[in-house]
Parts: C-alpha cells; structure tokens; sequence
C-alpha cells in the first residue's frame, strides 16, 4: 500500500469525524452474477497487517483477512445488485448503488465516507473519491477484500445451481472457458443479458 494506510482517515478524523467507512466493490467485470459492494469502518487502533487492495493477495490470504476484518471493524455492510437490475440501470451505476445498499446495512452509521474510484455515491454524507483507493486508503482495502470475498462466495454457490459455467473457476468473468460455455449452453438466470459476450451468445 502506498504511504500512510490511514492517511485519508487520518484527514477526516482531524476534521472531526470518527466514524469513516471506506467503500469499495467488486465485479463490474464479470458476464455473470451481481456487483457487491462493502464498507468498513475501521478502528483507529486496527491491529491486522497484510491488508491490501484485494486483487493484490492469494484467495486464501483474502479469506483469512475477511475474518480478521468482520472481526475487528467498528462496522460492516455489503450491498448487491443483481444482474436483472444491472441490466437495466448499466454497471456503474449498479455499483454506486450497490455502495448506498452497503452504507445502509451498516449497523453503525458512517459520517464520512472514503470511495473507491471517481464518482461520488448518492448520499449527503461527506465523502471523498479516491482514484486507486484500494491501494491508498486502508479502510478502502478492507473494503475491497470483504466486497471480493463476499462475491467470490456468491459465486461457488452459483456452481453447484449453474455447473456448466465453471462459476466456481472464473467468477463469471469473462475467461475463454466462459466463452465457450456461454456459445454451448447460451445464457443462464444470472448472466447479465446487455454485457458483449452474453447477449450475442444468449
């Protein structure tokens, strides 16, 4: 991670604020399953090390730090939306609003918010969007393992409904194996039906 992981909290915290929640989610890539998004608030105190921007550490490392995270935080919430809606709204705008659903669940409320990417989400909470704020910001990291961990779940249990998508391998992101199986079995309940890739094989 890059300089102080608590920066950017740090910089809230001075400003007043005491209950910062990063956000971040995961699959806006895929051909399949939902975008899920989660926010943290971490303590100011957190004693796990290794955290990261998801995509940088081994699933078994993710798994093992998705404990230490829902374990530790002051608060967690994870938001989905699922391909039917994304379908009608577009991917980004799923994903922001996959990370209002995850402020909402939060069972203790944010007063301030760290945003993974450019856009802001739509609440009137404070908020500050980080370009590349998984690897900037850790509550954001947090986020981004706790997002990807949930999601990569949401997809092996897919597997055992869908086996002949390989869920279970790839995720739903679009891999040449998924390709093929899209051009063999044409599309199931939880492709998303607008992406390229899916609807010319649907």
């Amino acid at each position: 991670m890059q300089g102080d992981p608590l920066k950017h909290e740090r910089e809230a915290w001075h400003l007043g604020y005491r209950r910062v929640a990063g956000i971040d989610e995961a699959g806006r890539g895929p051909l399949a399953g939902p975008v899920v998004a989660a926010a943290v608030i971490l303590p100011a105190s957190f004693p796990v090390t290794g955290i990261d921007d998801s995509k940088r550490l081994t699933a078994r490392r993710r798994a093992h730090l998705f404990e230490e995270i829902r374990f530790h935080a002051v608060a967690v919430g994870v938001g989905r939306v699922d391909p039917p809606l994304i379908d009608r709204l577009n991917i980004l705008q799923a994903s922001l609003l996959a990370m209002e659903k995850a402020v909402a669940e939060m069972p203790v409320h944010p007063d301030y918010l760290l945003i993974d990417g450019t856009f802001p989400v739509g609440t009137p909470l404070p908020q500050v969007s980080l370009p590349k704020g998984d690897a900037r910001s850790l509550s954001i990291a947090a986020a981004s393992i706790v997002a990807k961990v949930t999601r990569d779940r949401i997809m092996e249990a897919y597997h055992e409904e869908y086996p002949q998508f390989g869920f279970s391998r790839h995720k739903g992101y679009p891999t040449r194996a998924h390709r093929e199986a899209i051009r063999a079995f044409g599309c199931c309940p939880i492709h998303r039906r607008s992406f390229k890739g899916v609807k010319e094989g649907g």
